[in-house]
Formats: C-alpha cells, sequence, structure tokens
C-alpha cells in the first residue's frame, strides 16, 4: 500500500519518506510518529494513547512513562487524519537520515520519561530528526494560556474602574443632594429672616 497523507493545507498528497515526521490529528490534540520506511513508524505512547480511543487519550496527560514502538502506520493512524509536517525545517538542519534510524530503531521496545510539557511525543521526535527536543503545540498551549490570562486580567480591570466610576458617581450625586438640601435650608432661614425683619419693622 502507497502511503500518502495531506500537507499542513489539505491541498496535496504527500508520500512519507524515512526521516519524515508524521503528524495525526486526535481529537483535542496531535500525536507524532517518526517515519522508518516499509509502512512503518517509531512513536513513543504513553498507556493510553492509541488509535481510536477518543477521549480517553487525554488520559496521557497523567503519565510519566512512556513505550518506544515501531507500528505500521496505518495502525496508529486509525481514521484519523495524518500529514507529514518536517516542522522544524525552517530552523534546524535535519540529521542525516540513517542517523535518524539507528537512534529511533535503537529505543524500540523501551521505556521513557514522558511529560506532557517537557517530553512528549512530538518532543520525542523532534529530538530523533534534529536533535532539538521541541514541541510547537505546547508554546501555542502556553501562548494561548498566557492571551486568556491577560484577556481575563483586563476584564479585572475593567470591572474594577466601572465599580470606581459607579460608586464615584454615586459620592458625586450624594454631594451634590447634599449641597441642595444645604441650598434649601439656608434660602428657608433667608426667607424667616426676612419676614421676622417685616414683622419687626411694622409693629
Amino acid at each position: 500500500m502507497a502511503l500518502e497523507g495531506r500537507d499542513r493545507h489539505g491541498q496535496r498528497e504527500v508520500k512519507p519518506q524515512p526521516g519524515d515526521l508524521i503528524e495525526i490529528f486526535r481529537p483535542g490534540y496531535q500525536h507524532w510518529a517518526l517515519y522508518v520506511g516499509d509502512d512503518l513508524v517509531v512513536h513513543v505512547a504513553p498507556p493510553s494513547e492509541c488509535a481510536g480511543a477518543g477521549p480517553s487519550s487525554m488520559m496521557s496527560i497523567l503519565a510519566d512513562r512512556g513505550l518506544v514502538k515501531m507500528e505500521e502506520l496505518w495502525t496508529v493512524v486509525g481514521n484519523d487524519r495524518y500529514q507529514v509536517n518536517n516542522i522544524l525545517d525552517d530552523e534546524y538542519q535535519p540529521r542525516p537520515v540513517y542517523v535518524i534510524l539507528r537512534e529511533a530503531k535503537r529505543l524500540v521496545g523501551h521505556m521513557v520519561s514522558y511529560s506532557l510539557f517537557s517530553a512528549n511525543c512530538e518532543h520525542f521526535v523532534t529530538n530523533l530528526r534534529y536533535g532539538k527536543p521541541e514541541s510547537r503545540q505546547v508554546c501555542q498551549a502556553v501562548e494561548a494560556t498566557a492571551w486568556t490570562g491577560l484577556g481575563l486580567g483586563a476584564a479585572a480591570l475593567t470591572a474594577v474602574a466601572l465599580v470606581e466610576w459607579t460608586e464615584k458617581k454615586k459620592q458625586e450625586r450624594q454631594r451634590q443632594e447634599e449641597s441642595a438640601c444645604i441650598a434649601l435650608c439656608l434660602g428657608v432661614l433667608v426667607c424667616i429672616l426676612v419676614l421676622w425683619t417685616l414683622y419687626s419693622w411694622m409693629f
């Protein structure tokens, strides 16, 4: 079977080559594998990571160990969409293919440390291809969290400003009412004094 995927724009078919990174679109996240030829990929998988696992695969965030496996691409992909995505080629020079494949196959069957933020499946394959363990989806998640935090912070500041403005207006209204009351009292007092003066003058 010829192995083909869609590029990152979903517009043309790309046949994986040994050493290519494979991005697999699971519900809610991306799983990554390294294509080693002969319809096979190497990837690191926590116990809950598998094709068709659905929401339960998200439990991989709790795992601290993962097993390095070599499996057929279609077994790993299942019914999910995938693409060839050598995501860091614009930044780093890929290592020689024979080095990538040798290192990948050497790790097959080993348990390795796993961390959603520092040692996930994307870190694993980028380290194999480039010697640089990086994860763009973690960076994007951190950025999204930061922007969300900024948005929440702006909303909180707006709420505080609104409360302060409302309180200020309330205080101004109270001062205006007090001033009006004082003016009224003074007016009444003046009228009384005038009437008293007139009464004294007349009598």
